[in-house]
């Protein structure tokens, strides 16, 4: 029987070559006799509607083109279901993908994953009725992220970028409370992050003994440092390589409460709410299309 997939596409993804990038990933489903329903959202509401209207109408699977900002919006829906999502990176971050071993910058490629339809369980995070797929952050970075939304005048990068100096500037202690399964402790820390996969922000290992099957959650606190520190801490955030550092603590649990005052939560890059929050992991939540080197791990 001839497989059926919608694929949702968020056109302004990736600078708006989503676009161009879905309609090369549907041309080769078809080629691979897939019946494609492509469908895009362009409000977070549309997309919404849509992917529903589609799981209820039996769906083989969904196929997110776009970055982890719909992978997230799709996963509100997919979690705790039988239909599995496949991934078309065309995002900033594509943080998921990565974790995945999901070919990036090739649609022709990531399709034939979902084509040639090896799935695998992977566990979610979950904060309330909100699940994430790769890290949620508070502290230093979120602050930066508020920062960024707040400065209009800049575009892109360069937002994010202004966003960071500005708040490099300010940079403080802050007092958290965090309440593991087995512990509860008190530190003065620049960020707190809880991995159910390893990175964020495009690559960074935040997290970087974290797997996405493991049913637990990686939590890396970096103490207190100074703005000099962190700066020359940063690039041993992508390399994974901080958590040798002494100035980080690293913590494995099923469940971790977040207290902070005055500091938001984002996760997958979206906005949570404010601290306090509690995250648990949910093991083999969702259902996702794997390469078939990668069918394990992760």
């Amino acid at each position: 029987m001839t497989r059926s997939v919608t694929v949702l596409t968020n056109p302004t993804a990736g600078g708006g070559r989503a676009a161009h990038t879905g309609r090369r990933a549907v041309a080769r489903l078809r080629e691979r006799e897939i019946h494609v329903t492509a469908i895009e959202g362009r409000t977070p509401g549309d997309a919404l509607a849509l992917l529903n209207r589609a799981v209820d109408s039996g769906t083989d699977a969904v196929v997110a083109v776009g970055g982890d900002g719909l992978v997230n919006l799709v996963i509100q829906v997919l979690a705790g279901t039988d239909t599995p999502l496949g991934l078309i990176p065309a995002g900033t971050g594509n943080d998921l993908a990565r974790v995945l071993g999901i070919p990036r910058g090739d649609a022709v490629r990531a399709a034939d994953v979902v084509a040639d339809d090896l799935t695998r369980t992977i566990d979610l995070g979950r904060v309330g009725d909100r699940w994430f797929a790769t890290v949620l952050s508070s502290g230093f970075d979120s602050l930066v992220t508020e920062r960024a939304g707040r400065l209009g005048w800049f575009g892109g990068p360069l937002r994010y970028n202004a966003a960071m100096i500005l708040q490099l500037a300010t940079l403080e202690k802050l007092s958290y409370i965090l309440e593991l399964d087995d512990a509860e402790l008190r530190v003065d820390a620049t960020l707190v992050a809880v991995g159910n996969g390893s990175c964020y922000g495009g690559g960074m290992e935040i997290c970087p003994a974290a797997r996405v099957d493991d049913g637990l959650l990686d939590i890396t606190v970096v103490r207190g440092v100074s703005r000099t520190r962190l700066l020359r801490m940063s690039p041993t955030l992508y390399r994974g390589t901080h958590i040798d550092l002494p100035e980080v603590d690293t913590y494995t649990s099923e469940r971790v409460t977040l207290r902070c005052e005055g500091i938001v939560a984002y996760a997958d890059g979206e906005r949570v709410g404010d601290l306090p929050v509690t995250v648990q992991t949910v093991p083999g939540a969702l259902r996702v299309f794997v390469a078939r080197n990668r069918s394990s791990g992760g």
